[in-house]
């Protein structure tokens, strides 16, 4: 007899589970809620405390310090403990500091409270990023990482705007701190109705084992997303105040925001697709080249093209090269390090950030905007250098999966 072919049907899983899009809208919550206040902060701490642009700096920064310093605790946290319970902590504390703003009566209550709220978010980031991970499948999860971003960047598009059109209404920022303790309440309420799956708890390690609390394999790769982030930093910090007082740009950042998502969401949706084709490392070199480029405009044209052009370049090469760096960190960790890994990539990004504040807002206020935004680009070409040096060979090398 004749052997009958046998025929194998592919298992096409389901990328929109209703928990996954749970995840999206608490994503969507927490950056909504803190870039209503970010881009305007500069701005509200010259114009109430009279503080100058190094002390501005030092101030926001404040933020970065505590979520670097809580995150690889988080990353721990999130993969030895149930993960909705660590998420529901963490987003409640993140929301209930909103309304330190409103009673800081002072630049150091204000201070502290900045840096204080810089833990639960460094923590519930952590969390709700490893929470949508965890309600993926397997076959899905590198382009579900794409997609998740989008749901911040929408945020990122839509808050300035927002906070704008109400400074300019209602000239208030009570308003502002009013409104992103609300958002970020609706977020806490959508993540108690997510469903876990089971997962495997952390067990058989020594306490003190450092890759409890760092992606030790991961190391180069965090330097180098490092890079990137001191850019954005400098950039994504200063650019309101730059363009009001050296541009004539009023409420100018809502729209470089706007476009800056614009770009991410484009590229997102293109670049999802690449990274479930397994084109990690090519998505991460074609997004850093970009935005090289687009640091490049914002340094060499101090004019409004160099401002909202380089927006729209930065989105295309971030939204290539973050979800790019985000599957690397993935794929390099075991499934029991998740939280791990995500934590790793997130104090990567804090710490590039947090000195891109700081370092920006001395050459700003001692050699000028120009001296800052250059010193950005400077930085962004030595991550482009080491991207193609060294980090993507490393990662081929050390791949898991």
């Amino acid at each position: 007899m004749n052997e009958q072919p046998t025929q194998t049907t592919e298992v096409v899983h389901k990328l929109w589970n209703s928990n996954y899009i749970k995840t999206l809208l608490c994503n969507f919550m927490i950056y909504f809620s803190f870039m209503l206040l970010t881009p305007l902060l500069p701005i509200y701490l010259s114009e109430s405390f009279g503080a100058n642009k190094d002390v501005i700096g030092l101030v926001l920064s404040g933020y970065t310090l505590t979520a670097l310093l809580i995150r690889p605790f988080s990353g721990y946290f999130v993969d030895s403990f149930p993960r909705k319970l660590v998420l529901l902590i963490c987003f409640s504390l993140f929301a209930v500091l909103f309304g330190g703003y409103l009673v800081a009566g002072s630049l150091v209550v204000f201070a502290v409270v900045r840096t204080l709220h810089g833990a639960p978010y460094g923590a519930t980031t952590v969390a709700n990023s490893t929470v949508a991970i965890d309600v993926l499948h397997s076959s899905r999860r590198a382009e579900g990482i794409g997609y998740y971003g989008l749901s911040n960047n929408v945020a990122t598009a839509i808050a300035p705007a927002v906070a704008l059109a109400i400074y300019a209404a209602c000239d208030n920022f009570s308003v502002l701190f009013a409104l992103s303790l609300v958002t970020a309440l609706g977020g806490v309420a959508i993540a108690a109705t997510i469903k876990m799956p089971e997962k495997e708890i952390v067990r058989n390690k020594a306490p003190m084992s450092l890759d409890r609390f760092i992606l030790t394999r991961a190391l180069l790769q965090g330097g180098n997303l490092g890079c990137f982030a001191f850019s954005y930093g400098v950039v994504s910090t200063y650019l309101a105040i730059y363009g009001k007082e050296e541009l004539g740009i009023v409420g100018g950042s809502g729209l470089f925001f706007a476009l800056l998502s614009v770009g991410l969401i484009c590229s997102r949706l293109v670049g999802s697709r690449s990274l479930r084709d397994g084109k990690i490392t090519r998505n991460a070199c074609l997004g850093a080249l970009i935005s090289l480029v687009g640091y490049l405009l914002f340094a060499a044209f101090h004019n409004p093209f160099g401002y909202y052009t380089c927006a729209l370049v930065v989105g295309l090469g971030n939204g290539h090269m973050y979800p790019a760096f985000q599957t690397m960190f993935i794929n390099l960790a075991e499934h029991s390090q998740r939280g791990t890994a995500n934590s790793t990539m997130l104090v990567s990004w804090d710490v590039g950030v947090g000195l891109g504040i700081v370092v920006g807002g001395a050459l700003a206020e001692y050699w000028g905007y120009g001296a800052a935004f250059w010193g950005a680009w400077i930085v962004n070409l030595a991550g482009v250098v080491l991207l193609f040096a060294a980090t993507r060979s490393h990662f081929l090398r050390h791949r898991l999966r």
